[in-house]
């Protein structure tokens, strides 16, 4: 048991994919008398990184490799693209293909001759994860991140004027390379998505700083945990829930099941808040939503409980 009351916060999807979702009784009383806030949304804000950004490539370059350096980098995902009558949409990248590492470099290697000429060397951190090495100082792309990317229409999301014009370029011309690669006829035949695309994203060099309030992060997520790494902070696996030894953030962005993310993760962290074993409990909405939740706001029973996680406390 810790020797002070701890801080938890988790860092949660957004309250869009619970909608309609019935809240245990007591969740519901505990959001319906928590502090709440419109904070900035994301991953990122766990972290202070200066200069300002979030330069994931070099990050889970240096975290992968160590040798991120004074280059900057972009990731070049290995992607999933599904015409539809609108356009083009981004269904899969990275981790959520599979690859593993003779058929990453198998689809690299028609690869290598594009970006070598276009002065970006591209090469495999892991399967799933690719790179492209840039000069420092080169002019860098603006392209969402994964999560944000994911089911949206790809040509929306791309950057424009004549800088993004060179990466939208070199994007088709690589989907021209892949899509008649022997490996996605083999991965169709086996029922598996084709790797057709790339997806560019986490444009930047590695930060001066990274720092975290928090003792040690919890996440799956490879770019999370490099950027813990980095901070200098224990780095820990997404399990079951017990309680930290120090403050601690746990990032619980995949949960679908709502149910389960109560009854796994909610009501244990409120149990623990009534036992005055945490301090503060944070919930940290995707869409910007905050719940703080403190064993004093018991107090406040003129606060009827939530009935669903989009109700405002004034309605």
């Amino acid at each position: 048991m810790p020797a002070r009351a701890v801080d938890v916060t988790f860092v949660l999807p957004s309250r869009q994919r619970f909608a309609g979702e019935l809240l245990p009784d007591v969740v519901a009383r505990a959001l319906g008398r928590a502090d709440r806030a419109i904070t900035a949304t994301g991953v990122e804000i766990l972290f202070d990184v200066l200069p300002r950004g979030w330069p994931a490539a070099a990050v889970t370059r240096q975290a992968e490799c160590g040798d991120a350096g004074d280059a900057s980098w972009v990731r070049a995902d290995p992607a999933y693209v599904r015409a539809d009558i609108n356009g083009a949409r981004l269904l899969a990248i990275g981790e959520m293909l599979g690859l593993d590492a003779d058929a990453s470099e198998a689809l690299l290697r028609p690869l290598r001759p594009l970006f070598g000429d276009a002065g970006m060397p591209i090469d495999a951190g892991r399967p799933n994860a690719w790179y492209l090495r840039l000069a420092p100082g080169s002019p860098l792309p603006t392209f969402p991140s994964p999560d944000d990317a994911l089911g949206s229409d790809l040509f929306e999301q791309m950057p424009q004027g004549p800088e993004g014009r060179r990466w939208r370029a070199l994007m088709s011309e690589a989907q021209v390379l892949l899509h008649h690669h022997p490996i996605n006829a083999d991965r169709l035949n086996r029922g598996l998505a084709p790797i057709n695309s790339i997806w560019f994203w986490g444009a930047g060099r590695l930060p001066d700083h990274v720092r975290t309030s928090y003792g040690s992060i919890h996440s799956q997520d490879p770019t999370v945990r490099a950027f813990a790494q980095l901070a200098g902070v224990t780095v820990a696996p997404l399990e079951m829930w017990s309680l930290p030894d120090g403050d601690a953030a746990f990032d619980l962005r995949p949960a679908r099941n709502f149910a389960a993310l109560c009854q796994a993760w909610i009501e244990p962290a409120l149990a623990a808040v009534a036992a005055k074993r945490i301090g503060t409990l944070r919930l940290m909405w995707a869409d910007g939503e905050r719940f703080d939740i403190r064993r004093s706001q018991s107090l406040r029973f003129w606060k009827r409980p939530l009935r669903g996680l989009a109700e405002r406390d004034d309605e």
